[in-house]
């Protein structure tokens, strides 16, 4: 049975509606798989770093001065462990073929109070958690977070531990029941949660030496799946018992002078060191809008398995190739775009020339001689600092993409004779280059093995040029600035004011309402407070020089907060105010005439005067005795001034007080918490 003419007209509309509305679904389709792809390889940029590693490196700009002076970290047994010296260093069962290596001779120093830990608790623990929480706290100041402020969100915690031998911390007796928190591998992770109040993953990763470089992938995974809002990612090594030397030394593992000569004819064993670095990374937006500062994005990474090869501990060639096959398939790059790699180059005869013709057959293949890939490694600097070593490399080579160098790798003048280099154009960095700009990101590998065949590798990029600045950025010049500055004791509190003018007096660039936003946005806000009050510069640093003096100044105030409850500002009522208040800040800060402007354009479709006129007194304005007149004014105010307050860094439930005093007097008291 056909249809009629008259119905052909609506069987067409009906077809070309459901064509329609097909057509759409299939965009709409297209669009998510395209987001849930994007989403699967978005950049993870790296916003905090912080290290401890040998040669008294407390940084990563001090790591930098020493890679870049060409320094040498490797020095004798630190004599405050315990450890038997006589017969490590004799010629006996128990001794040492090597009497060096990359040690840490401060890391027993802790201030347990700081971090609410109990002396008797911090005797338990494993030195590892509490270098762990010291370069963690770190780190998260330097990305502009203060660590108090985690509490309760999603971020994760990813730290590669490789524990070799028993603990040495005592019986659980003597530990007074803190033997299983203060020792177990998952409590370093685990304590950095708990510390901080962060309810994300906490896992500690054991690879052996690839630790820290698996923790950073499995990071990446975490932020890229939203499981993560943002990761510190981190590695440890700490040699608190010497088994390490005795048991390596037997099996003529150890260079006899303690160093790492990555690459080099002269490669005669590895040298054991020790170490901690810590990242804090997030999705490459997440840090844009945020305003975190970028140092460098991380592209991607791989994690693969040696499986059934040549030997269980012997590092395999076709294994170390396929790794960095995938990491660069997984981010779309290619061979070509990689300029340098950070190896894992422990100095071993046998691991370093199967490491090379794996960088050859992969990266070497992709690159010209007169662009060659450029090869190196940390270990020749500080030796092989095990579980912190690939972090050590990532911090490092962070560094060089921000300097646009490539540092010398040290022992190393001779390239390996294992190592057939005209198989590639690999270039060992036998002197320390220039990393010229070229149009695009320069661009970085790192790699890490570990004794248990787990390989790593990641690849690192420039990090992009940051937005420019808006006109409204917090931190614009006003009338006078806070610098607030706090501490768990008074002699934390003189020493933070120390730190913060060395850094003020050495960086003429810094702008003191930055400094001032920096201090309030990024730094935990302790008991022991100090604020000063001054209109620029040079007033502002006297005041911290008096407070880091111990001395007084007619712009510092001091006190003791009440940290333990909540603490809020509340905005004045009717009755507090006055003619002419808000008038100088209208002058003086863009960010409340702003606000002001916005709420006298509201008003303006209710009332028949100006709220600004109002403020500024002009004659024929209405007088602030008119009820109608004072309460919008008076919340006017209050909405600018809590606009004042956010644009420092602040984000009250509700602001008191106009004068500095006021202000100053609010913030050592917890006005600010």
């Amino acid at each position: 049975m056909s249809e009629s003419p008259q119905g052909q007209p609506d069987q067409q509309e009906k077809i070309v509606d459901y064509l329609r509305r097909v057509t759409s679904d299939l965009r709409r389709a297209r669009r998510r798989i395209g987001e849930l792809e994007s989403k699967d390889n978005e950049p993870i940029a790296i916003v905090g770093m912080g290290c401890r590693l040998p040669g008294g490196v407390n940084s990563p700009e001090s790591l930098w001065d020493l890679v870049w002076a060409e320094a040498d970290a490797v020095s004798g047994f630190p004599a405050d462990r315990g450890w038997d010296l006589a017969a490590l260093t004799g010629n006996g069962d128990g001794s040492s073929s090597t009497h060096e290596g990359g040690f840490l001779y401060d890391a027993a120093e802790f201030d347990p109070a700081f971090f609410g830990i109990s002396p008797r608790e911090a005797t338990a623990m494993d030195p590892q958690q509490r270098l762990l929480l010291e370069v963690s706290w770190e780190a998260l100041e330097r990305a502009g977070i203060a660590p108090t402020a985690l509490r309760g969100t999603r971020s994760g915690v990813f730290v590669g531990s490789y524990h070799w031998g028993a603990p040495s911390a005592g019986t659980a007796t003597e530990l007074h029941g803190h033997a299983l928190t203060g020792t177990a591998a998952s409590v370093l992770s685990g304590r950095l949660a708990y510390t901080l109040g962060l309810e994300g993953p906490a896992v500690t990763v054991d690879t052996a030496c690839s630790s820290s470089l698996v923790a950073l992938h499995l990071a990446t995974q975490s932020l890229r799946s939203g499981e993560s809002g943002i990761a510190l990612i981190g590695g440890v090594t700490l040699l608190t018992e010497p088994s390490l030397f005795v048991e390596f030394s037997a099996q003529g593992g150890l260079a006899p002078d303690g160093r790492c000569k990555a690459f080099s004819d002269a490669a005669d064993g590895t040298g054991w060191a020790e170490g901690v670095g810590v990242l804090v990374a997030e999705r490459l937006s997440d840090a844009q809008r945020n305003g975190h500062p970028v140092l460098a994005v991380l592209r991607g990474s791989a994690v693969n398995q040696d499986g059934a090869s040549n030997g269980l501990s012997a590092p395999n060639g076709p294994s170390q190739e396929r790794v960095i096959q995938q990491a660069l398939a997984r981010t779309g790059l290619t061979a070509a775009d990689i300029d340098a790699v950070e190896a894992h180059g422990t100095g071993t005869r046998l691991g370093d020339p199967i490491e090379a013709q794996a960088l050859l057959a992969t990266y070497g293949q992709a690159h010209t001689a007169d662009q060659p890939l450029w090869l190196g490694s940390l270990k020749s600097n500080i030796g092989h600092a095990q579980a912190a070593a690939g972090v050590a490399g990532v911090i490092k080579m962070v560094m060089a993409l921000r300097h646009g160098r490539l540092p010398r790798t040290l022992h190393a003048d001779e390239p390996s004779s294992h190592v057939d280099w005209s198989g590639g154009a690999v270039r060992l960095l036998t002197e320390a280059r220039e990393w010229p700009v070229t149009g695009r990101p320069r661009r970085a590998a790192v790699s890490s093995f570990g004794i248990s065949g787990t390989n790593a590798h990641a690849l690192l990029e420039q990090a992009p040029e940051p937005a420019p600045a808006s006109d409204t950025a917090p931190g614009e010049p006003a009338a006078a600035l806070p610098w607030i500055v706090s501490g768990h004791t008074e002699r934390a509190l003189r020493d933070q004011a120390t730190a913060l003018a060395a850094r003020v007096e050495t960086d003429p660039e810094l702008r003191p309402q930055d400094v001032g936003h920096t201090l309030l946005s990024a730094r935990a806000l302790l008991e022991r407070r100090a604020v000063v009050v001054a209109p620029d510069r040079t007033e502002l640093l006297t005041g911290t020089q008096a407070l880091a003096a111990g001395h007084s100044a007619h712009s510092l105030v001091e006190g003791v907060a009440d940290v333990a409850g909540r603490t809020v500002f509340v905005f004045p009522g009717q009755g507090s105010q006055w003619v002419g208040m808000g008038a100088q800040l209208l002058d003086e800060s863009r960010v409340f005439a702003e606000r002001v402007v916005e709420c006298g354009a509201a008003l303006g479709e209710f009332v028949d005067w100006s709220l600004v006129e109002v403020l500024r007194g002009v004659e024929g304005a209405p007088s602030l005795d008119r009820v109608d007149v004072v309460q919008p004014v008076s919340f006017a105010v209050m909405v600018g001034l809590a606009a004042l307050w956010r644009a420092h860094g602040v984000v009250p439930d509700a602001v008191v007080g106009h004068s500095q005093g006021e202000i100053a007097a609010a913030v050592v008291s917890g006005g600010l918490s």
